[in-house]
């Protein structure tokens, strides 16, 4: 968690119940207006996209269903 949404979050906690509320509502609504879609990824999500990318991968005929600790 980033220490500007920490911030936030502290600065929040001192609002009245019903003040909370509302500035949950409006995180939310600013969250939605600017991705609707829940699709964009965060800086955090695009650096461990790009290294799972770079792992490498394993073949679904690979896998033993059946022992999947002998994966790790």
């Amino acid at each position: 968690m980033s220490e500007t949404v920490m911030n936030a979050a502290k600065i929040m906690n001192l609002l009245p119940a019903a003040d909370q509320e509302f500035a949950y509502e409006f995180i939310k609504k600013l969250l939605l207006a600017w991705d609707p879609d829940f699709t964009r990824l965060t800086s955090e999500e695009e650096m461990a996209l790009h290294e799972a990318e770079q792992d490498e991968f394993l073949d679904e005929s690979e896998i033993d269903w059946d022992n999947l600790s002998s994966i790790v």
